[in-house]
């Protein structure tokens, strides 16, 4: 197999990059151990329910403020709907539920009716961050990672407003805290900004670089806070099929063990089963550690190496997963919720909470909602213990129930179905090391230039994803794979997707609650059919109907799932082609399906499988 670029990653840094190579009409391959593309960004489902691996808040969407997102599907020309949140969230802090909403000024009004002594100065903070962000963010939009940037057009930007670019390039070694000192005095205020950057990028204000926090504090008020109508399974379904359908190719559930070299330059990727995947660029899209821990293990500068051991990690993290009456869930509670314990330190009582069934109905059956509550772990997870490891598991689940009932009482009587995510199972399915859910801090130190850049130490070889300059966040991944696939267009003469202010929208922001009614409403009938028995999929880890290997049964639906008709074909190639056999082979799927054993019925392979069988025959799309 020989392809002009190989990705290693098919989180959303990756998938970023390799849709739009595919769409530069380059060969790509996407290889990633797991079964669902996405990463941290996609769904797994238990019965009716629909959860979020863990990226269930996404900024980057908006027609206003740093929008990355919004101009890569436009750059694809993928249309997709998103859900946008009345408010970005709200943080419990102290007794006290202070919204985040969209008008910076409102925001600060209600701010200095926490802290009153520093009211005006807190309406004097953000309106000159505010001033900042619009001058050097918006104004002249640009998607690009910093060490990309094109000289000429930093240039044009710093000379239209120059004081507010010298003024945040002063904070490019500075402090969140020492910024803050400018502004403030009262120690409460400077713990309140703590739970801020600890949310944002896993820092506290003393860590975190100014540079960092002076956007984030203005960002996400300015674009807002989004959710993909119909889970988050959309937007990497949405990169893959642009992928499949400009021919580029999934290779799902195989790992990268390492780069192949060929006369010191890096020529392929070997995977777990010994295949090796040929290419002309490579890019990186995982963890620095597993780059050169691995990856390139007996070819990187031992410097690099080390320096790479040396970057401090984010904490560790630990999910509940929760399925729970209506009930449990009092009127007035937003999609997210951060719940401050403690507001002195950061302590595994800091909680952050999505129930994304209040915007969105297709998640869960009527009467319940979906819950994800997201916090550090400080424990010691051992999974060689096997009993001890389930102890935990089961003391972990008691004790984030027992902080969720701080702010919905009695939500532990109410809880239909449960289950805990460990770091081990985030490094199991996501390779974040010892579940860093966000890879190396954004801190002092290792931040920006000193993280990963996109161009790797050969000119061969690129990287992208929360270890490189950008850092962590939906938004800023997807800006890096964005830049790295810039990075290889340029250097192949291609034309580089940059910002044009006539590009047409393919965006929709749709309103909410968002219903299984609204779902597919925009297909044909015959469309909207089979995707509907599609929905039912439970996308199994792992699957009765069939050995995978040989239909991929789960890789059908979900693509259908997102309209990817093209790409949920090529499943269907290996099928008998005599259609007594087809059939015969089908129906034993179906008998197979796992939903039969809880007396449902089962999904409909065999009507999924023939319809695309039939468009492949006719050569057409669905209308």
């Amino acid at each position: 197999m020989k392809y002009d670029v190989c990705v290693i990653g098919a989180g959303l840094a990756g998938l970023t990059a390799a849709a739009l190579i595919a769409k530069r009409g380059l060969s790509v391959a996407v290889i990633d151990k797991n079964y669902m593309p996405g990463g941290s960004c996609g769904v797994f489902k238990r019965g009716e329910a629909t959860f979020d691996y863990g990226s269930s808040m996404l900024y980057g969407w908006g027609e206003t403020g740093f929008n990355p997102h919004r101009f890569i599907m436009n750059s694809l020309e993928e249309p997709i709907s998103m859900i946008k949140h009345d408010l970005l969230y709200c943080v419990v802090y102290d007794g006290r539920r202070i919204p985040f909403h969209g008008d910076l000024d409102r925001f600060a009004a209600e701010l200095g009716d926490v802290f009153p002594s520093e009211r005006d100065h807190i309406r004097r903070f953000y309106r000159d961050m505010g001033t900042i962000y619009r001058h050097v963010m918006v104004e002249t939009p640009t998607y690009t990672s910093p060490e990309e940037t094109d000289p000429k057009e930093g240039l044009k930007s710093l000379l239209k407003h120059p004081i507010s670019y010298f003024r945040f390039l002063s904070f490019l070694n500075m402090s969140a805290e020492t910024l803050l000192r400018r502004y403030f005095k009262d120690p409460a205020i400077f713990r309140f900004f703590d739970k801020l950057t600890s949310t944002y990028c896993y820092t506290t204000v003393r860590e975190t670089p100014a540079i960092l926090a002076a956007v984030m504090f203005v960002d996400n008020h300015v674009g807002g806070s989004y959710y993909p109508a119909g889970s988050t399974l959309q937007l990497p379904g949405r990169l893959e099929k642009s992928i499949e359908a400009h021919g580029g190719t999934m290779i799902m559930e195989k790992e990268a063990v390492r780069i192949v070299f060929r006369e010191s330059t890096p020529c392929g990727v070997e995977l777990d089963d010994g295949t090796i995947v040929e290419a002309d660029d490579i890019v990186n899209a995982g963890s620095v550690w597993n780059f050169y821990g691995r990856l390139a293990q007996g070819h990187a500068d031992p410097k690099r190496v080390a320096w790479a051991e040396k970057l401090e990690p984010t904490y560790p993290s630990v999910m509940l997963y929760a399925l729970v009456d209506a009930a449990a869930i009092p009127e007035g509670t937003l999609p997210v919720e951060m719940l401050v314990g403690n507001p002195a330190l950061i302590d595994e009582t800091e909680v952050t909470v999505y129930v994304t069934s209040i915007d969105d109905h297709t998640l869960a059956p009527e009467g319940t909602h979906v819950v994800m509550a997201i916090g550090p772990s400080f424990l010691k997870w051992d999974k060689s213990d096997r009993k001890g490891y389930a102890a935990m598991k089961s003391a972990e689940k008691a004790r984030l129930l027992g902080v969720l009932e701080r702010r919905f009482p009695g939500i532990s009587k109410q809880v239909r179905y449960a289950e805990v995510g460990t770091p081990k199972t985030i490094e199991r399915y996501c390779l974040k090391r010892d579940g860093a859910v966000a890879g190396p801090k954004q801190r002092l130190g290792q931040h920006m230039f000193k993280r990963q850049h996109i161009r790797g130490e050969w000119d061969n070889l690129f990287h992208c994803g929360e270890s490189t300059v950008m850092g962590t966040g939906t938004p800023a991944v997807s800006t890096s794979g964005l830049t790295a696939a810039n990075a290889i267009l340029r250097k192949r003469g291609l034309k580089p997707f940059k910002y044009d202010p006539g590009q047409p929208n393919h965006v929709t922001i749709v309103p909410h609650p968002f219903s299984q009614e609204d779902l597919f409403k925009n297909e044909t009938e015959a469309n909207q059919d089979i995707m509907r028995a599609a929905s039912r999929c439970l996308f199994c880890e792992h699957p009765t109907c069939v050995d995978h290997a040989k239909f991929d049964v789960r890789g059908m639906n979900r693509r259908v799932v997102v309209g990817n008709f093209a790409g949920a074909r090529l499943k269907t190639a290996g099928l008998p082609a005599d259609p007594a056999e087809r059939a015969a082979f089908l129906a034993a799927c179906e008998n197979r399906c796992v939903r039969i054993r809880t007396g449902s019925l089962p999904v409909a392979i065999a009507k999924i499988a023939d319809t695309l069988h039939a468009m492949s025959t006719n050569q057409e799309e669905p209308a």
